[in-house]
C-alpha cells in the first residue's frame, strides 16, 4: 500500500513578498507550513539581503515553475559608490575602494553600454554550480571562484534618483539568469569609482507582480481561526504561471486521452495552425501542457486537478 502523503493537496501559486534577512528557502518553508501542504516550490531563488517578489508554486503548480522562472523580472536597487566588495553587496567584506564619485550625467551617459545583450561576469558569491558545488560555498571556503562570463539580455535600465553623491537608485527590467549585484559591480568599474548593491527589491516575476503579493505576517494573520482562516483568497490559479502560452480548449475524450499521456488532433476552426508549446483546458480546468506538431498536440506534463 503506498504511502499516504502528509499535508493538504493544495494547487496554485502563492505570491510572496519576502521579508529582509530571510532566504527564500526560509520564506518558502513558512509558506508551506501555513498551508499545511504536501508539495511546494519557488520560482527564481531571492539573496536574504533581497526583498520583493517570490513565486511559491503548491502541488500541481510546480508543474509550471520553469514558465515562470523564464520570464522577465524586474528590479529597483540602490547602489553604493566608492566601494566594491567579494559579494558585490552589503554583506561582503570591502576589496576595492575610491575616492571618486560619479555625476548624474556620467551615470545616465552609461546605462545604455548596459542594455540590451551584454556579457557578464556572475559574482563570485552565487548559486550557480562548479563541479558539482555552489559557487558560494567554495568562496566562503577561501577559493578564488572565477565564473565565466555569459550572455544575459537586459530590456530597460533607467536611474531614478541621485540621493546623495555616494548612491544612486535604480530600476531594471532583464531576463532569465541576470545579477543586479554583476550589475552594480560593473558600472562601478566602468564609472571608475566602484560599487555595491545596498537594497535590492524585485518588483515583478514573469506575470507576478507586487499587486499580487502578500506578506508572511498577512498571511499568518489571515490563517488565524479568529480571522476566518481564509488564506485560499491569496492562491491564484495553477495556469497563471501560463500567460505567454495559447491556451487551447478541448472535449472531454480529448481531455481523458491527453491525462493519459496520449497527443490528440487538432480539430475544427478555431484550431491554432501554429506549433510550439500551449496548455489544454476542459470547462477551464487545465489539463495539459504540450506541444503542437503537424497537427497534434503531444502532452509533455498533465495535471491532476480536481473539478
Amino acid at each position: 500500500m503506498a504511502r499516504r502523503k502528509k499535508g493538504n493537496p493544495v494547487h496554485g501559486w502563492l505570491i510572496l513578498d519576502k521579508a529582509l534577512g530571510v532566504t527564500s528557502t526560509q520564506a518558502l518553508g513558512a509558506a508551506k507550513r501555513v498551508f499545511e501542504a504536501q508539495k511546494a516550490g519557488h520560482a527564481g531563488t531571492l539573496d536574504p539581503l533581497a526583498t520583493g517578489i517570490l513565486p511559491i508554486a503548491f502541488g500541481e503548480a510546480t508543474k509550471t515553475v520553469s514558465f515562470a522562472m523564464d520570464g522577465e523580472k524586474a528590479y529597483r536597487f540602490t547602489v553604493r559608490w566608492g566601494m566594491e566588495t567579494a559579494t558585490d553587496d552589503a554583506e561582503g567584506e570591502v576589496v576595492n575602494r575610491a575616492d571618486k564619485r560619479p555625476a548624474r550625467a556620467d551615470i545616465e551617459s552609461l546605462l545604455h553600454e548596459f542594455t540590451g545583450e551584454i556579457s557578464q561576469r556572475p559574482p563570485s558569491f552565487s548559486a550557480i554550480k562548479v563541479d558539482g558545488n555552489r559557487a558560494y560555498d567554495l568562496a566562503r571556503e577561501g577559493e578564488v571562484v572565477e565564473l565565466a562570463p555569459r550572455i544575459v539580455v537586459i530590456e530597460e535600465l533607467r536611474l531614478i534618483e541621485t540621493p546623495d553623491p555616494h548612491t544612486a537608485v535604480f530600476e531594471a527590467e532583464c531576463g532569465k539568469g541576470t545579477y543586479v549585484r554583476a550589475l552594480a559591480r560593473d558600472m562601478g568599474r566602468r564609472l571608475g569609482c566602484f560599487g555595491h548593491v545596498t537594497k535590492l527589491r524585485r518588483t515583478r516575476v514573469g506575470p507576478f507582480c507586487e499587486d499580487d503579493a502578500v506578506t508572511l505576517d498577512e498571511l499568518r494573520e489571515a490563517a488565524d481561526p479568529a480571522n476566518g482562516g481564509d488564506i485560499g483568497q491569496f492562491l491564484m490559479p495553477v495556469e497563471a504561471a501560463l500567460t505567454d502560452l495559447q491556451e487551447l480548449q478541448v472535449s472531454q475524450q480529448d481531455a481523458t486521452n491527453l491525462a493519459m499521456g496520449r497527443a490528440i488532433l487538432i480539430r475544427g476552426r478555431d484550431a491554432p495552425v501554429a506549433s510550439g508549446p500551449v496548455f489544454a483546458t476542459f470547462k477551464g480546468r487545465l489539463v495539459a501542457l504540450g506541444e503542437i506538431e503537424k497537427g497534434a498536440l503531444h502532452p509533455t506534463r498533465v495535471f491532476n486537478l480536481a473539478g
